[in-house]
């Protein structure tokens, strides 16, 4: 087994595509960018004169008494305001229209997820309400609706179009957690005072290796966060986007990570294995495997 120190020590290797195709997990690679599949989006219209303020809950859907969590902004000054107001929290903007069937569907559980999430803020944009949400549309490049972008600090981290309630729950544990179990990693400093941290109690660290638009990464986090909470006893989760900085993608090369999402094992300073890709009872058995359980 090489110890973190060992590999730290050698020089970075080139980063190339893999070319062993994964049956039952598709991690994407840092060279070829995610292909999503085609969405559920709506093209949005440029001529509808009524407006729908609230939308309404699909059927078999409970009713949603209030969504004041939610706010409502119609212009570009409103918007910029609400993005510079939010700070560094994450804020999820759903880019809807009063005639998408989707979007009245979708929003629903965006305002349920308002309620849960008190460290996230969340934005409505009807775009077929005025002229001056056409022009929002415009400058965000948004063409087919239900939208949702993704900002921290006023920058845009994320986007995707067409989505479910699953993979926006997905998208917002990923984006916007800095309260769990998973310790946020930024920079080789952190990995290094983990691993020291840890060599005294003898846990299981998981690292989970990803990027910020990786669709497996943000796929499979909402079971790190599961078993983070689980195992909190015997294992330390902790997570490093290879894309925040210049430091962690150097960090992932040193450690040649090819493909993401990659979990490493790390156990008394040395790693003792590593698993590629989004399989949720894959990665629980390999993580079972190395805390020593046998698995059938």
């Amino acid at each position: 087994m090489a110890t973190i120190t060992n590999f730290i020590a050698k020089p970075p290797s080139q980063i190339s595509t893999i070319s062993k195709i994964y049956s039952r997990t598709y991690p994407c690679t840092f060279l070829l960018p995610f292909t999503k599949p085609k969405s559920q989006a709506t093209k949005l219209g440029t001529n509808r004169r009524h407006l729908i303020t609230k939308a309404t809950a699909a059927p078999g859907t409970k009713k949603l008494s209030s969504d004041e969590r939610v706010q409502q902004v119609s212009s570009i000054d409103e918007f910029d305001e609400a993005l510079r107001m939010a700070k560094n929290k994450l804020v999820v903007v759903e880019f809807a229209a009063s005639h998408s069937h989707q979007s009245s569907k979708i929003y629903p559980f965006m305002v349920d997820l308002s309620r849960t999430c008190n460290d996230v803020e969340f934005i409505l944009v009807m775009g077929d309400e005025s002229e001056k949400t056409r022009e929002l549309c415009k400058r965000e490049k948004i063409e087919k609706v239900p939208h949702f972008s993704f900002y921290k600090s006023m920058e845009k981290i994320h986007e995707e179009e067409g989505i479910g309630p699953d993979e926006l729950v997905g998208d917002v544990l990923y984006y916007g957690d800095n309260h769990s179990a998973v310790v946020q990693l930024h920079c080789r400093e952190d990995v290094e005072k983990l691993i020291a941290d840890h060599k005294v109690d003898h846990k299981l660290i998981v690292l989970d290796v990803g990027l910020k638009h990786c669709g497996p990464c943000v796929k499979v986090y909402p079971t790190v966060l599961k078993l983070s909470r689980q195992m909190v006893d015997t294992v330390a989760f902790a997570r490093m986007n290879g894309d925040e900085n210049d430091s962690c993608m150097q960090f992932l090369k040193d450690m040649n990570v090819i493909e993401v999402p990659t979990f490493v094992f790390i156990r008394d300073g040395e790693i003792c294995g590593r698993y590629v890709g989004s399989g949720k009872g894959e990665l629980i058995g390999e993580i079972l495997r190395y805390q020593g359980v046998r698995v059938t």
